[in-house]
């Protein structure tokens, strides 16, 4: 059953449609490296879109009926947009799922030392990666400041083209053999992944005056003292912008691709909807990559706590109405799956592998080895899928992530059916998951960015 690759079958309007949405795209990549940077972008097009914060539809005592548009964000970092539909939101809802959080290092709470005239910033690296990925590249910082008296300082360096970059340094090759010879898991460990931060001493100090140079930079620039770091969320992720990639610029080359190119193609299939039948949700949270956990993760209360706000603005709350809703409700977890790579062609099994350019991949199981940690998707559910797929002309695959036995990964898929609703994995094929610069198929983007709009749309 090998899928048609979808590159063969564009007209220029689809071309066109598809080179807008993948530029408009790469922009929020460049502005999004974050999870508050990715809220705060997602707000301003909701908002562009006639969306109303739920906090102040609830402080106005305004009720809520079909057509209106509202979202509600967490702690800054997680964001549920809800488009109110004709039918009674007791009879479930379509959602839209995807992760905003990205693989990253993360400055630690105690981070700044100086060690042989050097100055570093200690980290701790966030979701799974390859730690010798990690090292020579040019790398920014993104975050917050949050000081004692209440201001929280904005801090974004070495995007700019004025701005200083930092690196994880590594051994020269020319001395490298004892590490040459460590597996590929020891040739970086985690306590090397130290910023270089700075070199240049401060004149008037004799002991740790590189560190005194920082710091007195710190305070001019941004008017932060050492002990600011105690409150501080300061994020190390490469630096540079999106770019097309490959010869016919087929593809994009970025950092944090999983999973905000479902995020993003969800957001904008949400943003893009005129009416529906069904309330539409776009739920798009933190901490997927360390297991969705935390106040911000998808196993906090906030996406049940929101529905139950919203349903009670609408005159239509009671408990059991409320588990009613998430019973009936229909789910796409959207989350990027493995692209086949020749390269490595050994870890795949070909007939159950995602592939660039043939489409939105979707996954009726993850999980590991023996669909350990998985939510297995019905078949019902999936045949009603590939309905709404096959009518509005969706190119489409399924796969799995990878061979049985080497195979692992999970979504936020497995927390939302708990709830009894009907869930499937599905999202764009990408090489390099998980490294600084992962690569997906504009072909693809366009592709999820359909299914999820066709989804809200049709799926009943």
């Amino acid at each position: 059953m090998e899928r048609r690759n979808a590159w063969k079958d564009y007209d220029k309007k689809e071309l066109k449609e598809l080179e807008k949405l993948c530029k408009d795209y790469r922009h929020f990549l460049d502005k999004g490296k974050t999870e508050r940077e990715c809220v705060k972008q997602l707000v301003k097009m909701a908002e562009d879109c006639g969306y109303e914060d739920l906090e102040d539809v609830l402080k106005s005592g305004k009720k809520l009926k079909a057509g209106d548009k509202v979202y509600a964000v967490n702690m800054k970092k997680a964001v549920a947009l809800f488009h109110i539909g004709s039918e009674p939101i007791a009879e479930g809802m379509n959602i839209l799922g995807a992760h905003i959080d990205s693989p990253r290092m993360d400055v630690k709470q105690n981070p700044l030392y100086e060690d042989t005239d050097f100055a570093y910033l200690d980290t701790h690296y966030y979701g799974g990666i390859k730690k010798y990925q990690w090292v020579t590249l040019p790398l920014a910082i993104h975050g917050v400041i949050a000081k004692k008296d209440g201001t929280v300082v904005d801090v974004v360096i070495g995007e700019d083209d004025k701005d200083p970059v930092f690196c994880v340094t590594d051994l020269l090759i020319h001395l490298a053999q004892e590490q040459m010879d460590k597996k590929a898991a020891k040739v970086v460990e985690g306590e090397q992944l130290d910023i270089l931060f700075g070199s240049k001493p401060l004149p008037s100090e004799e002991k740790d005056a590189v560190k005194s140079m920082v710091l007195s930079i710190l305070k001019e620039k941004y008017d932060v003292e050492e002990e600011d770091f105690l409150s501080a969320e300061l994020e190390i992720v490469p630096a540079g912008k999106a770019r097309n990639a490959g010869i016919d610029e087929s593809m994009i080359m970025a950092y944090g691709q999983d999973d905000r190119v479902c995020a993003y193609t969800s957001a904008v299939a949400m943003l893009e909807m005129e009416k529906v039948d069904r309330t539409a949700c776009c739920l798009l949270v933190d901490k997927e990559e360390i297991g969705s956990v935390g106040a911000t993760g998808m196993q906090s209360r906030f996406f049940e706590n929101t529905v139950a706000e919203i349903m009670d603005a609408m005159g239509e709350y009671s408990e059991l109405k409320l588990k009613r809703c998430l019973a009936a409700s229909y789910m796409l977890s959207s989350d990027v799956s493995a692209a086949y790579d020749p390269n490595f062609a050994s870890a795949f099994e070909k007939k159950n592998a995602a592939y660039f350019g043939r489409g939105v991949v979707f996954n009726k199981f993850t999980g590991s080895r023996g669909k350990s940690g998985s939510n297995d998707a019905n078949a019902e559910y999936i045949g009603k899928l590939r309905k709404v797929m096959d009518d509005n002309k969706v190119a489409f695959q399924t796969a799995e992530l990878g061979k049985v036995d080497l195979g692992g990964g999970g979504t936020i898929a497995y927390i939302l059916s708990l709830y009894g609703m009907n869930v499937i994995d599905s999202g764009v094929a990408v090489l390099n998951m998980h490294a600084p610069w992962e690569v997906t198929s504009k072909a693809d983007i366009y592709e999820a960015m359909k299914s999820y709009k066709a989804f809200l749309k049709d799926m009943k």
